[in-house]
């Protein structure tokens, strides 16, 4: 788990430094984990919540928060009973008319799609982490425009950092904390992101978080529900499906694996599916998302799909049925083979207790059939293996975060801030 306190200590400026964080049998007790400490000139996380109300004067209050910032959907779990999720999308006005139409400067969630002409759209995350954060050797350019091309690229992962603050920021004040509280918060994150991952979303966070910690979204999930051994987490969301074996300790890189055949793929092959079979019918990748997150399905059993979409303009009854099986159902084998990878590389005493109890939750977990088609599949290429669902498939991360948030001791989140 990566952790890191706020800003604007005194003395701190320019420090870095590394420390083992937690103990045997508490969820701190990665001896890996890296605690970073650095000063924002002054700034404190309360001072950015300021239009928070305030809190007693006498004792300062603590508000744990369990935060899954996911690619396609961000939601909050917090001790003081709150509970929301939003769309990860934010909009700035495109030109004065736009921001006189508007009569905001940001907006966030359903309002950026409902308004999405008269603004410029981000979705700051991409695979779960902040578009622009990966591997510099990624983005590398060559050739004569090789400069230019990184110049580009560094300007549009400052526009999505800054994005990505934004949305953390709303995030926050959403839990409606008093101004003057502390806020420790947990983050989810993708099973293999990396340390540059987890560093830039510690950046988005910190100005209104007084200390965070990040930790495997699917160990977020199974910890939520007390499930500590002998099972597999899988969690989909929109940029990746991460999955996490559980066995009783704390799980290090060789028991995660993330791939990215999830949300976003299924919309890129259903969108290809339909222009193919339906030519003439209009539609965009919103309308086919929207469809996706109504419709989705591996069960041919469940009735035909039927979307309404302009063609030349006029609406027209379109049948999507076989396009969007086939599209969902395209996630189920490199799942499985992830899946396979992890049961093969275990302890084989204990390889049929994992298939037996796999735990599917995030927001593709929602497809109808998909815990069927899992469990089918696994029956003929692993020999077998049980699905389960997780109950509340939008706040499993969120509630997971929370309780890792609480179960922390007080003195551990003193030491961070």
């Amino acid at each position: 788990m990566t952790t890191t306190n706020k800003l604007g200590r005194e003395g701190a400026a320019g420090e870095a430094a590394t420390r083992e964080v937690g103990s045997a049998g508490s969820p701190g007790g990665d001896s890996t984990a890296d605690t970073k400490h650095a000063s924002g000139g002054g700034r404190s996380a309360a001072s950015a919540r300021s239009d928070a109300p305030h809190g007693d004067d006498t004792e300062q209050a603590v508000i744990y928060v369990g935060m899954d910032l996911g690619t396609s959907r961000t939601a909050i779990a917090c001790s003081n009973g709150v509970r929301e999720s939003l769309p990860s999308l934010i909009g700035y006005p495109k030109d004065v008319v736009a921001r006189k139409l508007l009569g905001e400067e940001i907006l966030f969630g359903k309002d950026v799609i409902e308004r999405r002409l008269s603004l410029d759209v981000y979705r700051p995350l991409e695979k779960g982490v902040i578009k622009g954060s990966g591997n510099p050797a990624d983005s590398d350019s060559k050739g004569a425009n090789g400069s230019a091309d990184a110049d580009a690229s560094d300007h549009e992962a400052a526009k999505n950092m800054r994005a990505a603050k934004e949305l953390v920021k709303y995030a926050i004040r959403m839990a409606r904390a008093p101004a003057d509280a502390l806020v420790h918060c947990v983050i989810g994150a993708p099973a293999e992101a990396s340390i540059k991952n987890h560093q830039a979303l510690l950046e988005a966070a910190r100005e209104v978080i007084d200390s965070v910690m990040i930790c495997s979204e699917p160990f977020a999930v199974a910890y939520g529900m007390d499930v500590l051994t002998d099972a597999l987490v899988i969690d989909i969301g929109a940029g990746t499906a991460d999955l996490c074996r559980m066995h009783g300790t704390m799980p290090d890189e060789n028991d995660q694996v993330t791939i990215d055949h999830a949300g976003d793929r299924i919309d890129s092959i259903l969108e290809d599916l339909v222009r193919k079979a339906h030519p003439t019918v209009q539609f965009s990748r919103q309308m086919i998302t929207d469809a996706k997150e109504k419709f989705a399905t591996v069960d041919d059993s469940q009735g035909r799909v039927m979307v309404r979409w302009p063609v030349n303009g006029k609406p027209t009854d379109v049948d999507i049925t076989k396009q969007m099986i086939e599209a969902c159902h395209s996630i189920v084998p490199p799942i499985v083979e992830a899946l396979g990878r992890l049961v093969a590389s275990f302890d084989p005493e204990f390889q049929a207790k994992l298939r037996n109890n796999v735990i599917l939750g995030g927001g593709g977990s929602q497809i109808r059939g998909l815990g069927d088609a899992i469990s089918a599949y696994m029956d003929e290429h692993l020999g077998g293996g049980k699905v389960v669902h997780v109950e509340e498939p939008v706040y499993a991360g969120a509630n997971g975060t929370l309780k890792i948030a609480k179960d922390m001791p007080p003195e551990f989140w003193e030491q961070l801030r």
